[in-house]
């Protein structure tokens, strides 16, 4: 039996860690408890702890996350063009660590396809989804509810497809037919526009266009697309916690519902949905290689009482696997001097991953362990 916020033990009975694995090993997932009828929020997704004091109010109207349009990008068009998107995109990296992108390549029909493969995949019928539902990392293809099994212990109101889609892709087969093609065809463009996205930033910084993919910053890629039904009481729970994103760079594709914010000069700011767009934003080794130059922020996504809100996040970050442990990761050795000394020690992606898995998604920033 899962325990609801309403009908809960005492707290010196409830067994929080017993009540997530009750949940793992139903292999249903948040949809299989709303499909059974679910009417109050269970105990275990909700977050006694949540800190509320930094309030959602209504900005100005000019304090959003920047737009930037991608049209005519391509230096053998039209070069000037090209030096005012980078000069956005370095803005942007440093002011906020995050921006939306529209006219970015990527067609309409593909966007809208992708969502519609999250979808199909999570409405299929149970059995399709349970043979994919595990936690282990070694998988390139998983199935699971969001938990996050650190101190906190805290589940969050989305169930999650992940692949690990580069530098080495599942087979085929191992990708759910309900989405296989598009996220072949999906990851495909991602993976385009991240060269070509890590190729702007290194010119924003003042390097060689190809500085930051020569350091491998595109060569890994891990997507993960969610699926969050409608909640029944969505003030008590989220959709993900507060935290910064750990790699080099994320490409968001959200559908319609929103949900997603960003905290900026600690306020939180709604990223409204535009059609069309894809969400960019930095990630904490790339800050720590830009050595602060270029922020990762922290953002949280709210839980709705519709749905389902479906959303596509691909991770660039370098595959983590024991060969890896010997590529080291600090700032920049350009970006250094007498003025601007290294903020941040070197590490590998290894060490780092493993760190930000003990500490726990929600909470303080990584980052700030690998501090000098």
């Amino acid at each position: 039996m899962v325990a609801t916020a309403s009908t809960a033990p005492a707290e010196s009975k409830y067994d929080r860690r017993s009540e997530l694995m009750s949940i793992d090993r139903s292999k249903s997932g948040i949809k299989g408890l709303v499909d059974a009828g679910l009417a109050k929020l269970p105990r275990v997704f909700v977050h006694d702890h949540l800190n509320f004091e930094i309030k959602t109010v209504p900005p100005p109207a000019d304090v959003k996350i920047p737009l930037i349009d991608f049209a005519g990008v391509d230096v053998n068009t039209d070069s000037t063009r090209r030096v005012e998107i980078i000069d956005q995109i370095r803005s942007a990296c440093e002011k906020w660590g995050f921006f939306q992108l529209v006219n970015h390549g990527i067609p309409v029909t593909i966007l809208e396809e992708m969502i519609t493969g999250i979808r199909r995949f999570n409405e299929q019928d149970p059995e399709a989804k349970e043979k994919l539902y595990s936690r282990e990392e070694s998988k390139k293809v998983t199935f699971n509810t969001k938990i996050d099994m650190s101190q906190a212990l805290s589940a969050y109101w989305r169930d999650t497809l992940t692949c690990v889609m580069a530098p080495n892709p599942p087979a085929p087969e191992e990708i759910p037919e309900a989405c296989r093609d598009i996220l072949l065809g999906y990851t495909n463009n991602v993976m385009k526009l991240g060269t070509e996205l890590f190729q702007l930033l290194s010119e924003s910084l003042d390097l060689k266009p190809n500085h930051l993919v020569d350091m491998g910053c595109a060569e890994g890629l891990y997507v993960m697309g969610h699926y969050s039904p409608a909640c029944p009481e969505p003030e008590l729970t989220m959709g993900t916690g507060i935290h910064t994103d750990s790699g080099f760079l994320t490409v968001l594709l959200q559908d319609q519902i929103g949900g997603l914010q960003v905290l900026h000069d600690n306020q939180w700011i709604d990223v409204t949905p535009i059609p069309g767009a894809l969400i960019i934003n930095v990630g904490d080794l790339l800050q720590l290689i830009t050595n602060d130059k270029y922020i990762s922020v922290y953002h949280r996504v709210l839980a709705r009482n519709v749905g389902p809100r479906i959303s596509i996040a691909s991770f660039f970050r370098t595959y983590v696997q024991p060969e890896n442990a010997l590529r080291m990761y600090g700032p920049i050795k350009e970006l250094v001097s007498e003025d601007k000394p290294p903020i941040y020690r070197e590490t590998n992606v290894v060490d780092y991953f493993k760190f930000k898995h003990v500490k726990g998604v929600e909470g303080t920033s990584a980052l700030a362990h690998f501090r000098l």
